[in-house]
């Protein structure tokens, strides 16, 4: 029998959990499963074949006798999975690296994108660029995120605000797919601001009449492939007058065609699940409204309420915190502690975007631990089965077992806290996917 790679030896082969969990909750999410001297083989499909002790695979018939096309001894070495990164905006032209200094000096969020900066200043120059730009910088970025153990990788459109920029974004990701070793799930955000020139109500209409008729005839044709859609339900920009939901009202009390979103209401029907901004500068009912929508995800949630962390519990609702976008923006951190009490299965993402410069999710667990008081364990848990879980993927991908994609990664180091602990520039020496070397 012929395989792809056996790694072998490991000191610690951290497979996340071994039960087939889609998730892990509460205090199962500061849990992870750790086998010794470890050895994980994966076939020539690219699908994990085995996971056990050195000296169980060892004695096994089919591994003893096999052949593999890659052979590597990890003694004194770790191996966990391919990172999973919940959140990004990889597709834009032009950077913001003026608006930083604009930050230092006191301006917030809303400040820049009043002034016509943010998002705004993003989109003009995305929708001048054309594909095989946005193609090009697009791939450099996700490399860079593949080199620093990300394997599979959130991407969002949003910096078109119209039909030809939104679906133009969308075919750059399509085409990715095939471009870098990285794994794209696309996600559709063409709510992720309102365009200049444009009310809120305007732009609604034109997402519902416009763009999602769009995605929906490319999709079909096999020239885009998004599996989410997203809103950045945020004053000022896609607010309760276009979810159809006013602060304040029992959600239970409502008819239901004013209780789901106009937007994700149509991203639903046209097939795409419900991935979206919420809480993050101005408390908005995210999370009462992600239940209520049988969300699959919410990000940011720096501002969630009580209510809405029960909310989520309750489907549950993933919640993707991003501790870069906090730190950047000097906002209060999402409550991490309170959530993961109370049953929320907490992932993490980078937020990589113009403004929150950052594709190391390392980097990002690391934050995790200091600012928003999660331990080392839940911070692997929510970037690797949750992060995996909040894009509908942990069936696949998220942990090393048995079945599962080959994504893993070898840190030289005796423990795999180093991969967090060495924040910046850890350890890795091999990143593998499906069950190849790609760095």
């Amino acid at each position: 029998m012929a395989y792809r790679l056996r790694v072998r030896n490991a000191a610690q082969l951290v497979t996340i959990c071994s039960g087939g969990q889609r998730f892990k909750v509460g205090k199962d999410q500061d849990e992870v499963e750790v086998i010794e001297n470890g050895t994980i083989i994966v076939d020539h499909d690219g699908n994990i074949a085995a996971v056990g002790t050195e000296e169980e695979l060892s004695k096994a018939e089919a591994f003893r006798s096999a052949t593999y096309e890659a052979d590597i001894d990890a003694t004194g070495k770790v191996v966990l999975p391919g990172l999973v990164d919940g959140h990004t905006h990889p597709v834009w032209a032009g950077d913001r690296v003026h608006e930083f200094a604009m930050k230092l000096a006191g301006a917030t969020y809303m400040d820049i994108h009043k002034a016509g900066g943010g998002i705004g200043f993003t989109v003009g120059h995305t929708r001048t660029a054309t594909e095989e730009e946005l193609l090009g910088s697009c791939l450099q970025r996700l490399n860079r995120m593949l080199r620093l153990g990300t394997t599979l990788v959130e991407c969002k459109s949003g910096y078109g605000l119209e039909t030809e920029t939104e679906m133009k974004m969308l075919k750059v990701l399509h085409q990715a797919r095939t471009r870098t070793p990285i794994e794209i799930v696309a996600n559709y955000l063409g709510a992720h601001s309102v365009p200049k020139g444009m009310t809120a109500d305007q732009a609604t209409e034109d997402i519902l009449n416009n763009q999602i008729p769009a995605l929906k005839e490319l999709a079909a044709k096999g020239e885009i492939s998004p599996e989410l859609i997203d809103v950045f339900l945020e004053k000022g920009v896609f607010d309760q007058a276009q979810t159809k939901y006013n602060s304040g009202l029992n959600l239970s009390t409502l008819p239901r065609d004013l209780r789901l979103g106009r937007i994700l209401e149509a991203g639903k029907e046209a097939g795409l699940l419900l991935n979206f901004h919420g809480d993050e500068i101005n408390y908005m009912n995210a999370g009462e409204l992600g239940g209520e929508l049988g969300a699959l995800s919410i990000s940011h949630l720096e501002r969630v309420s009580d209510e809405g962390i029960a909310a989520m519990a309750k489907v549950p609702t993933f919640a993707v915190l991003l501790p870069t976008t906090a730190y950047i923006l000097r906002l209060e951190h999402p409550p991490a502690r309170k959530m993961i009490e109370a049953g929320v299965p907490v992932a993490l993402g980078s937020d990589f975007n113009p403004n929150a410069h950052c594709m190391s999710m390392p980097m990002v667990m690391n934050m995790a631990c200091v600012n928003m008081r999660m331990t080392m364990k839940e911070a692997l848990v929510a970037a690797t089965i949750n992060a995996a879980g909040s894009l509908n993927k942990s069936a696949t991908h998220g942990s090393l077992e048995v079945g599962k994609v080959g994504d893993l990664l070898i840190v030289n180091a005796p423990r795999w806290e180093h991969l967090i602990y060495q924040m910046v520039d850890p350890p890795l020496e091999h990143v593998v996917k499906k069950g190849r070397l790609v760095f």
